[in-house]
C-alpha cells in the first residue's frame, strides 16, 4: 500500500466520488442543509475514510479500532484542521465558520475551542462530500495520519 500520498486502494478518490455522486443527484438544495447536518454527515465520512485508510495491512480488529479512534478524537481533528487551513479557499473557510458557529453543546472533557474546530472540520467534510468529492480527496490526502500510531 502506498501511504506516501495519504491514500490506499480502498480510499481512492474514484471510490469516494462514486458514492458522493449518487447523493449529490438525490439531494437537491444541499446548500440549505444546516451546519449540524453537514457535520453529522462529515463525521461519518471522516470515520469511513479513516477505517479505509487503516484497513491495510491486515490487523486485529482492536488494532484497527485503536488507530481510528486516535485519529477521530476531537483533539486530533482540531490538529488536522489547523494543518489544512492554509490550503482552504474562501468558500471553504466560510463553511468552517458556519460549522464553528453551530457547535454549541460539547463534551465536558473538551475545551469549547477544540470542539468548535472539530465540528468545523466535520462540517467541511460533509459539505465537500456532497458538493466536491475531488476536493475532499485532495484535502484528506494531506492529513498526516501515520504520525499518530498506537
Amino acid at each position: 500500500m502506498d501511504r506516501q500520498d495519504g491514500q490506499n486502494s480502498l480510499s481512492s478518490p474514484l471510490r469516494l466520488k462514486a458514492i458522493a455522486t449518487d447523493l449529490e443527484t438525490s439531494l437537491p438544495g444541499i446548500e440549505q442543509l444546516s451546519p449540524v447536518a453537514l457535520a453529522y454527515l462529515g463525521d461519518a465520512v471522516y470515520e469511513l475514510y479513516l477505517r479505509s485508510y487503516y484497513l491495510l495491512p491486515p490487523q486485529r480488529i482492536s488494532a484497527y479500532h485503536q488507530q481510528v479512534v486516535a485519529q477521530a478524537r476531537a483533539e486530533r481533528q482540531a490538529d488536522h484542521l489547523q494543518a489544512l487551513e492554509v490550503d482552504l479557499t474562501a468558500a471553504e473557510r466560510d463553511i468552517l465558520r458556519r460549522g464553528r458557529n453551530a457547535a454549541t453543546r460539547r463534551p465536558q472533557r473538551l475545551s469549547a475551542a477544540v470542539y468548535r474546530q472539530a465540528t468545523s472540520l466535520e462540517t467541511l467534510i460533509g459539505y465537500l462530500y456532497l458538493t466536491n468529492p475531488d476536493r475532499l480527496n485532495q484535502l484528506l490526502a494531506k492529513l498526516e495520519l501515520d504520525s499518530l500510531e498506537t
